[in-house]
């Protein structure tokens, strides 16, 4: 693509930009697969007000079984759980806690590695040294422990979710940014900003990060199913949302001991943030295929 065109291309509005990207995603079909499911799952979250037959705390009937009718005379259409609980509320209003906390972690995340990935490769020197060796420092440890760690000594809250998930996952964006600007720092455009005596950050953020956003893209939607994971992983440990807020990982752990007997209570969880997953992973595959054919 020359110059010419990335400028023409930067200078229409986003909401164009957007609508060429959905476009391009249309010759994708796994793309629009993945699209739809993370789609209906957004709508689910937004519309949860209106659509939970109960509200998620409430009890009513312990352990009645998917289908069962319901005192008021409606349905349990995924059954209830030990304290009379709704299974289909609660995972419908535990969508919102994992449509909030998981984006809000991940974009945290890449704010922070996007900007010490763009000064650490562009700069190189004594600047790139220090932030790689201290990204390389906190992606020795294991990410589950550093979670585990973190906020087993914070304490459990959203908020501490989304500052153990931006520490843990911002280094690994930090490298790729990296890698990408020390392909493209040297290139012509680069050179003709700096003769033209940009200042260093329109040269970061105007000039170098939109010819990069492809991969990144990509590489957002996959990290932000591996976050929905961690915020489920948490969630089991005990270290998620504190209750009674619905949390998918946090339904699966309170009901994990009566699995063998009333296997619902647990399932229906696991497969809301398996769909989801899978939704954010097919709609990263549909990306990288159009980025490819483009």
């Amino acid at each position: 693509m020359s110059e010419t065109t990335i400028s023409e291309a930067r200078r229409r509005p986003v909401w164009l930009r957007l609508l060429a990207g959905l476009a391009l995603l249309r010759e994708s079909r796994v793309g629009m697969i993945g699209a739809g499911i993370v789609v209906f799952w957004v709508a689910v979250a937004v519309l949860a007000p209106w659509i939970s037959p109960y509200p998620p705390n409430a009890t009513l009937v312990p352990f009645a079984l998917p289908g069962a009718a319901a005192p008021d005379g409606g349905v349990f259409w995924l059954g209830t759980d030990h304290i009379g609980r709704d299974i289909l509320s609660r995972v419908i209003w535990g969508s919102r806690t994992v449509l909030i906390y998981a984006p809000l972690a991940t974009g945290c995340a890449y704010v922070v590695g996007i900007v010490l990935g763009l000064v650490a490769g562009y700069h190189r020197g004594w600047v790139d040294e220090v932030l790689s060796r201290f990204s390389d420092l906190v992606l020795s440890f294991p990410v589950l422990v550093l979670y585990i760690l973190i906020i087993a000594t914070y304490g459990s809250s959203g908020l501490n979710i989304v500052l153990a998930v931006t520490f843990a996952s911002a280094p690994a964006v930090m490298r790729i940014v990296r890698g990408l600007v020390l392909d493209i720092r040297d290139r012509d455009y680069i050179a003709a900003a700096q003769m033209r005596g940009e200042r260093t950050s329109y040269i970061l953020f105007v000039e170098i990060l939109p010819n990069v956003r492809g991969p990144l893209i990509v590489d957002a939607c996959l990290r932000l199913g591996y976050v929905i994971i961690t915020i489920g992983v948490l969630g089991f440990l005990g270290l998620g949302l504190p209750p009674p807020d619905p949390d998918w990982g946090g339904m699966i752990n309170e009901t994990r001991s009566m699995t063998m007997a009333f296997p619902h209570m647990a399932l229906f969880p696991c497969l809301a943030i398996s769909s989801l997953v899978l939704g954010l992973n097919l709609l990263a595959d549909g990306i990288r295929e159009v980025l490819l054919n483009a």
